[in-house]
């Protein structure tokens, strides 16, 4: 099976057994209060999936990935984990020294602190997002963020199930589950989106090539209009139960935040599945972007700078339903004009779904149309 990225799959979980114990040294340390998606992200660190991360970066890799999309030694990362505090916090907090994580007033992981430093935030957000207009989720994001930052070693001893625990599994635990399912070449499949025609033709055409489907939507944080959490369950149940074989496909949540990064973005979620145990990771148009602020396609072109990536990319053009071809075609092999195509506009398809309607059946199957209209409020606000 292809190794982790940078060799090692790390892992920063407190076994069960020592949970109290840690538990009880975290009430005695400073308290570091943090947000839910950073509380996420240490999870994300602990289980591997960020590997060779052990915790917040310190100031070395950080500089490196702004400036290079690279950790200090070389190693491709594009996205900055970082831990931001006030200057109130930073100036109670010593190197060397270990401080607990909270949230909701509970400690759930140590930090052992091994450097504290200050963040630039216009170079930080034109570095990552390629922009300082703060209409950009991310670059407003980063101007809210306090203006020191803690980079260490994170040891997390209580992690909670998850909104689907069924779903939520860990890349040691993928990793055995490919084996078992046989499958030598995995194409990773990210979204935030439920399905529709194009994303099943996207799927398919990937699971043509590789041994098995590894579906992997994110569940957290997301910006008004998209899908919430339990529709994209509900919406990918329903795609699997009537159009998928049995044992090609899998659906494994994977609890991180949106960051809306566009290029950069691509390549840290590709590193992702990468650690899950992927072989392949399907790039679409605009991937993970937001407004106009990337060009269609320059997330696949990102590619290109990371030949040493670990993974292979399949990327996918722009796709429409052909009325005369009578199915799913792209601009490489269709010789029909626009007037016989109909786009899988998802803003069009959400609007209707809005209002209670539904998409045409050649855009998205009944199904998904049913499992999202069961939900009176389908989108996040």
């Amino acid at each position: 099976m292809l190794p982790p990225h940078g060799g090692k799959l790390v892992d920063r979980l407190v076994p069960d057994r020592d949970g109290p114990r840690y538990s009880e040294e975290a009430a005695r340390l400073p308290q570091v209060l943090v947000t839910e998606e950073f509380r996420k992200d240490m999870e994300c660190v602990a289980f591997g999936i960020f590997s060779p991360l052990v915790g917040p970066l310190n100031s070395d890799d950080y500089s490196s990935v702004l400036e290079k999309g690279r950790l200090l030694n070389g190693l491709p990362w594009t996205f900055p984990i970082v831990l931001d505090v006030s200057e109130e916090v930073a100036a109670k907090i010593q190197l060397n020294e270990d401080v607990a994580l909270t949230q909701n007033g509970r400690p759930f992981a140590i930090l052992h602190v091994e450097d504290k430093y200050k963040i630039d935030k216009e170079l930080h957000a034109q570095s990552i997002y390629k922009t300082l207009d703060t209409d950009h989720p991310g670059v407003a994001k980063t101007h809210g963020m306090g203006p020191v930052l803690l980079g260490g070693e994170v040891d997390v001893f209580d992690v909670p199930t998850g909104k689907f625990p069924e779903y939520r599994l860990k890349p040691k635990e993928t990793r055995v589950l490919f084996n078992e399912m046989r499958w030598r070449t995995i194409a990773g499949f990210q979204t935030r989106n439920a399905p529709h025609v194009g994303h099943e033709y996207v799927q398919k055409t990937a699971l043509a090539f590789t041994d098995g489907l590894f579906i992997n939507p994110l569940m957290g944080k997301k910006k008004a209009g998209d899908f919430t959490d339990e529709v994209i369950i509900d919406a990918y149940s329903a795609l699997f139960k009537t159009y998928y074989l049995r044992n090609s496909a899998t659906l494994v949540t994977l609890e991180m935040e949106m960051r809306y990064a566009g290029p950069r973005e691509a390549i840290f979620h590709a590193i992702c599945r990468k650690n899950y145990g992927c072989t392949h990771f399907v790039v679409g148009r605009d991937h993970a972007g937001v407004g106009d602020y990337y060009g269609p396609y320059e997330a696949q072109e990102k590619f290109s700078e990371y030949p040493d990536l670990g993974i292979t990319p399949l990327f996918f053009r722009s796709f429409f339903y052909c009325k005369k071809c009578g199915g799913v075609e792209n601009d490489k092999v269709c010789p029909h004009g626009p007037e016989d195509h109909l786009d899988f506009r998802g803003r069009e398809m959400r609007s209707l779904l809005m209002k209670g309607e539904s998409p045409s059946e050649l855009l998205m199957r009944p199904e998904v149309v049913e499992a999202i209209l069961r939900h009176p409020e389908p989108f996040v606000k």
